[in-house]
C-alpha cells in the first residue's frame, strides 16, 4: 500500500506492547492517542481541544500500558487522535471522522471526500484492527478488555458513575469484573452499560473483536478526573489487574 496521508516523521499508527506475550488477557486502547498527522494541518483546530476529551480519552492509555506491564500481557494502542478517525467507531459512522463533536467545530473534517475518508481508513483504521487480529490469531486468547475514559460533564449533565462496563450480549464478564471492583472499593458509583450504550451503528470492539469471535469481553470506562495524574493512574490500573486476575481464576 503506498501511502496517502502519512509522511515521514509521523508516528505509526500502532503502538504494539508484548507482543510475543502469551498471556490470556488482550488489552486494546482505540482513543489513546492525540497525534494529527502533518498532512491534516492539526485538523485546524487549536492545541487545547486536542488535549481535551475531545481529542482523546485522557488517562486510557497510562492505565492500559500500566496493565499491560503489571501482567506481562499484550496491549495495543492507536497513536492518532479519534478525530482523525474515531477506531472504536465502523468507517462509515457519521461520527467517525466528526465535523462536529461536543460543539466543536472541527475544520480538517469538513467536506471530506471518498479518498480522503480512504487514507484514513487504510492507514490508522485498518492497521490497528489489523494488529489487534494478528495478536488473537497468535495466541488463545480468554478475555479481551477495551480500555476507555469519559468526561465527568457533558452537555451541562453531571454523569455520577466513577467508573462504567458496556457489553451487550456478553453479561456475564462485565458483571464479573464489577462486582470484584466493587468488593473491593465499596464506595465507588458503578454503572453498567454507563454512560454509554453499544450498537452495531456506533460502536466497533464488542460487535467485531468480542462478540464476533464468541470471546468473554468488556468495554471499561474510567472517569478521566480520576485518571489523569500517575497516582489515579496506578490505582485503577491495579483494581483492573486484580480482578482480571480474579476472572482468570474463578473461570480456569
Amino acid at each position: 500500500m503506498n501511502a496517502t496521508l502519512l509522511q515521514k516523521g509521523d508516528p505509526a499508527p500502532v503502538d504494539l506492547l508484548n507482543p510475543d506475550s502469551a498471556h490470556p488477557l488482550l488489552l486494546v486502547c482505540e482513543h489513546a492517542g492525540q497525534a494529527v498527522p502533518q498532512a491534516l494541518h492539526g485538523l485546524g483546530l487549536k492545541g487545547a481541544e486536542i488535549q481535551s476529551h475531545v481529542g482523546w480519552d485522557i488517562g486510557a492509555e497510562a492505565v492500559t500500558r500500566k496493565m499491560a506491564r503489571a501482567l506481562g500481557a499484550p496491549a495495543v494502542i492507536q497513536r492518532y487522535s479519534r478525530l482523525v478517525i474515531d477506531c472504536n467507531r465502523p468507517p462509515d459512522a457519521a461520527d467517525a471522522m466528526p465535523a462536529h463533536n461536543h460543539g466543536i467545530t472541527v475544520p480538517g473534517n469538513q467536506n471530506l471526500d471518498a479518498a480522503d475518508r480512504k487514507a484514513r481508513v487504510d492507514e490508522v483504521f485498518t492497521p490497528f484492527h489489523t494488529t489487534v487480529d494478528t495478536l488473537f490469531d497468535r495466541q488463545p486468547r480468554r478475555i479481551v478488555l477495551s480500555i476507555h475514559s469519559f468526561t465527568p460533564s457533558l452537555a451541562g449533565v453531571q454523569r455520577p458513575w466513577d467508573v462504567g462496563f458496556l457489553f451487550r450480549k456478553d453479561t456475564g464478564t462485565s458483571t464479573r469484573l464489577s462486582q470484584f471492583i466493587a468488593a473491593t472499593k465499596p464506595d465507588l458509583t458503578i454503572g453498567m452499560n454507563q454512560p454509554y450504550q453499544i450498537e452495531d451503528a456506533s460502536d466497533w470492539f464488542v460487535p467485531q473483536h468480542g462478540e464476533a469471535r464468541n470471546l468473554p469481553h468488556s468495554l471499561i470506562e474510567i472517569r478521566n478526573d480520576l485518571i489523569r495524574d500517575d497516582n489515579g493512574q496506578s490505582t485503577w490500573a491495579d483494581m483492573l489487574v486484580s480482578a482480571v486476575n480474579q476472572y482468570l481464576k474463578d473461570t480456569a
